[in-house]
């Protein structure tokens, strides 16, 4: 065995290419060229995110000046040929000769070198986003050209640079009668492509975030007005400072809405040996959807991290320890999730030599941030309780309410599971509502994953589930009953009803009061949503008898003049909207492709939202007129209610039974039913 080793190893297959690989192989990236090459690793990738990444990593700069108190004025423009200029009124970059680099300025060391910067030592900036000295560097070696104007020591300075190379030496230009740095910079269409832009809507929304998160700043937004598209919201000017900091913040995110306490928690606070300052506003929406979001140093953390596993507890504790208080036993069964769950969240820190992960610095991974938030919040969270007694009777019922909920819920998922004789099991895909019984609640039946994953965006959490089925469902009536045993779709259905089909369906056992069928408003629907009657009609015929059956009507266009906007659900709505909202205006509009591309807010507001929405509830009708009987032929013996059973039947076999010829023959005299195809 040991000399066929060592041959094989001395006699290569013929078939392997003979290559060398040897020093010369071996490259050395040198300067910024490593990030060129890879810009993945630095920005995390080159998509639109990363683009404006870019901005942030400049505006973070400027920001760290304004929070270390050396600024209050940041200005961020958006020019006409899609470059962008950020400046502030801080301390300005230093210009004077680096003296590990002779010959160089410090300006050009920060410019061109990776982890070069004045925030490692933290004797310039106690907090910080900028943490690894590669952001300025990153964003100038991605931009096409980027120019430098410092003011500093009455002198202004400038030196300009191409894909991180200097392209200038410094120069003082002149006096200055201010201070501070100004960053010009094109992004670089050979890493990020040609079609690649700036969108001034993204960038008032970080202009605006940032000034939310110190309140000590004033941040100055301009777009020129040819980078605006025709009707944009987005202003192009607007000056952003908020006094409330993120009290301003939580309050425009809500719009208004309702919530258990009159005043949201909110505040700041030092965090234990002087680590640093915490800043947060939480509230509890009535409708229980809620949202969080975290930041570090104005850096967001859409991850969240220890910052928040600190803020969890605090409140988590603080309602547990009231509840004591008050006598009020069942506040023990409160958990963290309950009180986060249904909550609206802002929080922000400010700590020294934060550890992130990554250099996009998605999650705070600080361990000590936990036991900071958590001491810091736990004593404003009691005060405020304990300042405000029906406030905080209101939000300790509701979160009570919760936990009950959920602790029932976990009940009767145990008691399933350890029933022998009936055990629920639901389909993998089915989003469930939170509500156990069946009052009020609804199931959308959708077609495809993407329409799914916008109908779970929209939905109600507590009333409304949804249950994405692949394409079209199985012909029930031309199918055995093997084919629909072995089908997953026709499975899902049946499962996620829980009355059982043909002679054993059990209607008391549904499990949703309303059933909604929800497809795109085109042929490929028409013909699924008569696939999932069909089904219904033969399988479940009690669930249409006893009216819990209904058909969705999503817009198939939207129309929009000026601030004017409206949807229209077939041609003919369209014309009759054209016709009297819209006449003689100029009119754009636009065809939805199907559900999945529907923004989740448009397919609430259209179809989902049950103040709005338009259903038509499917009925059993007598269908012999449907059939082209005679008046005379309808008046018979037989009763309304057998016959309309009895035709019906006849209906859906001649439809979509086997018998191609009789659904031929239907079509073609009923074709005047059908001229207005969309094909």
């Amino acid at each position: 065995m040991a000399d066929l080793f060592a041959n094989q190893m001395k006699k290569p297959s013929n078939s392997a290419k003979d290559t060398s690989y040897g020093a010369s192989d071996i490259e050395v990236l040198e300067g910024l060229e490593p990030v060129r090459r890879r810009p993945g690793m630095y920005i995390g990738g080159t998509d639109e995110r990363a683009l404006h990444h870019l901005v942030v990593e400049i505006l973070d700069n400027s920001m760290d000046e304004a929070v270390a108190g050396h600024a209050d004025k940041i200005y961020l423009t958006l020019k006409a040929d899609g470059s962008v200029e950020i400046s502030d009124n801080g301390r300005g970059i230093p210009v004077d000769e680096h003296p590990k680099y002779p010959g160089k300025s410090a300006l050009e060391v920060i410019m061109t070198t990776l982890h070069s910067g004045g925030k490692f030592s933290g004797k310039n900036y106690e907090t910080s986003g900028g943490l690894h000295g590669v952001g300025s560097s990153v964003v100038n070696a991605l931009s096409e050209w980027m120019v430098i104007d410092v003011a500093r020591d009455k002198t202004l300075y400038r030196q300009s640079f191409a894909r991180g190379l200097p392209t200038s030496k410094l120069q003082k230009i002149g006096p200055a009668s201010h201070r501070g740095t100004k960053v010009s910079f094109l992004p670089d269409h050979e890493i990020f492509g040609k079609s690649a832009k700036l969108h001034p809507s993204m960038l008032y929304q970080i202009a605006r975030s940032k000034a939310y998160l110190y309140r000590g700043v004033e941040i100055l937004w301009e777009c020129d007005p040819a980078c605006l598209p025709e009707g944009a919201k987005t202003p192009a000017k607007a000056t952003f400072h908020f006094p409330n900091g993120l009290l301003d913040f939580l309050t425009a995110s809500l719009h208004g809405r309702p919530t258990v306490t009159p005043m949201a928690f909110a505040g700041q606070a030092k965090l234990p040996d002087d680590a640093g300052r915490v800043e947060f506003a939480v509230a509890w929406p009535d409708d229980g959807e809620g949202f969080s979001h975290t930041y570090c140093n104005t850096v967001p953390t859409p991850l969240g991290g220890t910052h928040e596993s600190g803020l969890r507890t605090a409140l988590a504790r603080g309602l547990r320890s009231y509840g004591d208080m008050v006598g009020n036993k069942k506040a023990g069964i409160i958990t963290a999730d309950d009180v986060m769950g249904g909550a609206a969240i802002l929080l922000s820190v400010f700590i020294r030599d934060p550890q992130f992960q990554g250099q996009t610095k998605e999650k705070l991974v600080t361990a000590e941030a936990t036991r900071w938030v958590d001491s810091a919040i736990k004593d404003h969270f009691d005060h405020w309780l304990s300042g405000d007694p029906a406030s905080a009777k209101l939000l300790l019922d509701t979160l009570i309410e919760r936990a009950e909920e959920r602790q029932r819920r976990k009940d009767d998922k145990d008691m399933a599971r350890k029933s022998a004789t009936r055990k629920l099991r639901l389909p993998g895909k089915l989003s469930d509502c939170s509500r156990t019984n069946a009052i009020d609640t609804e199931l959308f039946l959708v077609e495809g994953d993407s329409a799914g994953g916008s109908a779970k965006q929209a939905r109600r959490r507590d009333t409304q589930a949804v249950l994405p089925l692949r394409g079209k469902i199985l012909n029930v009536v031309s199918a055995t009953k093997d084919k629909m045993r072995a089908n997953q779709e026709i499975q899902d259905l049946i499962l996620a009803m829980g009355t059982g089909i043909g002679k054993d369906c059990k209607i008391d056992n549904l499990r949703y009061e309303r059933i909604i069928i929800m497809t795109d408003a085109d042929v490929d629907g028409a013909h699924i949503a008569s696939l999932l009657v069909t089904f219904f009609y033969t399988q479940m015929r009690p669930l249409i008898e006893k009216g819990h059956l209904y058909l969705a009507q999503p817009p198939l266009y939207r129309l929009s003049a000026g601030t004017l906007s409206a949807y229209a659900r077939d041609d003919a709505h369209k014309d009759e909207l054209l016709a009297t909202q819209f006449k003689n205006r100029k009119v754009d509009i636009s065809r939805f492709k199907g559900l999945g591309e529907m923004p989740a807010a448009q397919l609430k507001e259209t179809t989902m939202d049950p103040d709005k929405r338009t259903l038509i509830r499917v009925t059993i009708p007598d269908a012999r007129a449907a059939l082209g009987l005679t008046a005379e032929t309808m008046d018979d013996d037989t009763g309304p209610t057998i016959a309309a059973s009895a035709d019906i039947d006849d209906l859906v076999e001649r439809l979509m039974g086997r018998n191609a010829e009789a659904r031929f023959n239907f079509i073609q005299d009923n074709a005047e039913f059908v001229r207005d195809l969309d094909i």
